[in-house]
């Protein structure tokens, strides 16, 4: 056979494929071990590790509180300036862009607060003296009725237990227990001044110095959280200032309304009672019904029981209007809070920090919960605090 047709006929054969490599079987990862049985792994060790957690919390809430409270005449300067800082936010940013110069911005809000409280002031003090006579007479002839009501209850009490009466009240008045508490209120008052000089010197930082002073804050976050946090903080500024704003407005037809009433009425001190109505209205719940019940007394003693009250129903007249007409539109549902919620936080605050803390505990509580509702993101709440769809 030639060698030219033996490569024509292996050429001619087909070309032999190379047999499948065997494929591997992948071999099953070995059994995760069972975990160990500790005393924590149980359902009552994960209870007792919440409540470690829980008491933690509360140890920590608690310390905060004892500091606050040991530094009570910073902590409310601090808290009462920003505040009013929040309150004032829009004004100052209106006249920064505008070009006025912060400093002079500072110093126009600043002369205009001052001369809303002196024209207030005056104006009090200015009717107290004009009424004070008028007042002091009205208010004998008022405890002469008063004893002489008393003389016609069914029950006996004779001259000799009134005269009694007047001299425990005398002695109370001349005892070393009332000076040491005439004392305590001196310096009630020197706190008071310390603290008014430290709130003005803080807000005026505050209107001042605002942005840059919160940029300063701002600079250890980062990502998310320098986002989380820019959006906390510009929630804090706008529920405190809408706060503030709106109960001012809510307070201001308070007073009118109770002040109109009392001039009608012809009750005196009307103006320094709607100012005291002004002030009382930003106590939520309690405050409306205490400067309702001193007009009624005043009424009471000075007028008569049928004065009184009218001027009871005039209180509860405006108080309606109140809450039914001008918070909803004022106050917006973004600051609405359940009334227990207010209920639970006024006592908590009244017990924390007396009258202070009865003033503050609401607007913060505000915050807190405009904080939760921005937590995840812009209008997004806390998984937790999301409403559930409820099955009907």
């Amino acid at each position: 056979m030639s060698p030219l047709r033996w490569r024509r006929r292996s050429t001619d054969r087909p070309a032999r494929t190379p047999a499948p490599a065997p494929q591997a079987v992948p071999i099953p990862p070995p059994p995760a071990p069972s975990p160990v049985a500790t005393l924590w792994s149980d359902g009552l060790g994960r209870l007792a590790t919440r409540g470690v957690q829980l008491i933690v919390v509360v140890a920590i809430g608690v310390g905060v509180v004892f500091v606050f409270q040991q530094l009570a005449v910073v902590t409310l300067a601090l808290l009462i300036a920003l505040i009013l800082a929040s309150a004032f936010n829009p004004a100052m940013r209106f006249m920064r862009s505008r070009g006025v110069p912060s400093l002079v911005a500072t110093l126009i809000t600043l002369l205009a607060i001052a001369a809303v409280l002196s024209l207030a002031v005056w104006l009090v003090v200015s009717q107290v003296r004009s009424q004070w006579d008028e007042l002091a007479d009205q208010a004998q002839a008022g405890f002469s009725d008063v004893v002489a009501w008393i003389n016609t209850l069914p029950f006996t009490v004779d001259q000799a237990q009134i005269d009694e009466w007047i001299e425990t009240g005398i002695d109370f008045l001349t005892s070393a227990q009332f000076g040491s508490g005439a004392l305590a209120g001196a310096g009630a008052v020197a706190n008071f001044i310390t603290g008014l000089v430290l709130m003005i010197v803080i807000l005026f930082f505050f209107l001042k110095d605002g942005p840059s002073l919160w940029a300063f804050l701002m600079r250890p976050f980062e990502g998310a959280q320098h986002a989380r946090a820019e959006r906390i903080g510009n929630k804090t500024v706008s529920t405190l200032g809408s706060y503030v704003r709106g109960t001012a407005t809510v307070a201001a037809v308070d007073a009118i309304g109770v002040g109109i009433g009392l001039v009608i009425l012809q009750v005196p001190l009307a103006l320094p009672l709607a100012v005291l109505t002004f002030l009382l209205a930003f106590i939520p719940i309690v405050g409306a019904t205490a400067a309702g019940i001193l007009a009624a007394l005043v009424a009471l003693v000075a007028n008569g029981p049928i004065t009184a009250l009218l001027v009871i129903g005039v209180v509860v007249l405006v108080n309606q209007l109140e809450g039914n007409l001008l918070q909803p539109v004022l106050m917006g549902r973004t600051l609405k809070l359940h009334a227990f919620v207010i209920l639970v936080a006024l006592t908590v605050g009244t017990l924390l920090g007396g009258l202070a803390g009865a003033v503050l505990a609401v607007p913060f509580t505000a915050v807190v919960w405009g904080a939760i509702q921005e937590w995840e993101g812009p209008g997004v709440p806390a998984r937790w605090a999301r409403p559930k769809a409820i099955d009907v």
